[in-house]
C-alpha cells in the first residue's frame, strides 16, 4: 500500500521548488554574463543534489536526523542569503520563517 501525501509533503514539496526558483533567480540577478549562467544552473544542482543525499523520503545516505536538520538549515540559510543580498530581506525572512517550521514540524514526526 503507498503511503498518502499530506499536507505537509505537499508543504515542503513547495518549499523545495521555491528553494529552486529563488537559487536560479538569484544566480541569474547577481552575477554578470558568463558567472550567471554558471550560478543559475550551479547553486540549483547544489541544493538538489543536498536535497537527494539527505533530505529526501528516501535519502541516499542515512544520517543521524540531527545531522539531517542542520543540512536542511544550511540549505535554507543559503536561500536566505541569497534573497538578502538581492534586496529582499522581508522575503528571505518569509521564507526562511516558513521552511524553518515546515522542518521543525517534519523533524519532530519523524523522531515521534
Amino acid at each position: 500500500m503507498v503511503p498518502r501525501a499530506t499536507v505537509l509533503d505537499i508543504i515542503r514539496v513547495v518549499i523545495l521548488i521555491a528553494t529552486l526558483a529563488s537559487l536560479v533567480l538569484w544566480g541569474l540577478t547577481s552575477w554578470k554574463t558568463p558567472w550567471n549562467i554558471v550560478a543559475a544552473i550551479g547553486a540549483p544542482l547544489i541544493a538538489l543534489a543536498l536535497w537527494a543525499l539527505f533530505l529526501s523520503p528516501r535519502p541516499m545516505l542515512h544520517v543521524h536526523p540531527f545531522v539531517r536538520a542542520a543540512v536542511e538549515l544550511v540549505v535554507y540559510a543559503g536561500v536566505t542569503i541569497a534573497w538578502w543580498t538581492m534586496g529582499q530581506a522581508w522575503i528571505g525572512l518569509g521564507f526562511a520563517l516558513v521552511a524553518v517550521t515546515a522542518g521543525v514540524v517534519a523533524g519532530r514526526r519523524a523522531l515521534g
